[in-house]
């Protein structure tokens, strides 16, 4: 039975390398390559069928969790597993609270990716050494808001994020006014919030001003 497994990563040399640890094995992996989130999603859109994406979260187009938030809530059904270079345990628990199926270091052996990936495939969670995903703490709730969004609202938060107006956002989008204001009025009421300035302020404290700092050499 063969496997289809997307890499998502923006470093060729890091794809490639990646694929040809798993391809030198027999083990039905079929894979694909996607350099950027539009990519990928532009891959799934075309076919869903998909049993797993191996994702890097520091990539163009993309800020903190955004892409594995986008990813989760246009194909929830499709497990995301993150590939990162970042090992910070606090990144690692947000990963898996927004609905990761997995977390792997960039630097862990080629027996390990192997053994990871088959685990999830098999519908496990992998979760590295000595990270708990036990109780809860005061972003717990925020996360779950979050992760409630729909793919636009997630479009919508992370644009608002970058401070464009409505406007500029139903440009962007090619949708109306009206339609940008009625997904913002639907984010303030899911997190929970008052305004647009709380909900980008709600959605920047998930990453905990760590996260940009984290990835910068990555």
């Amino acid at each position: 039975m063969s496997h289809r497994i997307i890499i998502v990563d923006d470093h060729p040399l890091f794809r490639a390398a990646l694929r040809q640890t798993l391809e030198g094995e027999d083990n039905g992996y079929a894979f694909e390559e996607a350099g950027d989130i539009d990519g990928l999603l532009g891959a799934l859109e075309a076919d869903r069928d998909c049993d797993l994406v191996l994702l890097d979260l520091n990539m163009p187009g993309v800020r903190g969790f955004s892409g594995l938030l986008l990813l989760r809530a246009q194909f929830p059904e499709i497990p995301v597993m993150i590939i990162s270079a970042v090992e910070d345990q606090g990144v690692i628990r947000r990963c898996f609270d927004l609905g990761a199926a997995g977390y792997l270091s960039k630097s862990e052996s080629a027996e390990t990716i192997r053994s990871s990936i088959d685990t999830v495939l098999s519908g496990e969670l992998w979760v590295p050494e000595g990270i708990s995903l036990e109780g809860e703490d005061e972003q717990t709730e925020m996360l779950a808001r979050l992760a409630t969004l729909t793919p636009q609202q997630v479009r919508v938060l992370m644009m608002l994020s970058d401070g464009l107006m409505n406007k500029q956002i139903a440009y962007e989008l090619s949708i109306s006014e009206a339609t940008v204001k009625a997904h913002v009025s639907a984010i303030l009421q899911k997190l929970n919030v008052d305004s647009r300035t709380q909900a980008v302020i709600a959605a920047s404290k998930i990453e905990q001003g760590q996260f940009a700092q984290l990835v910068e050499g990555e």
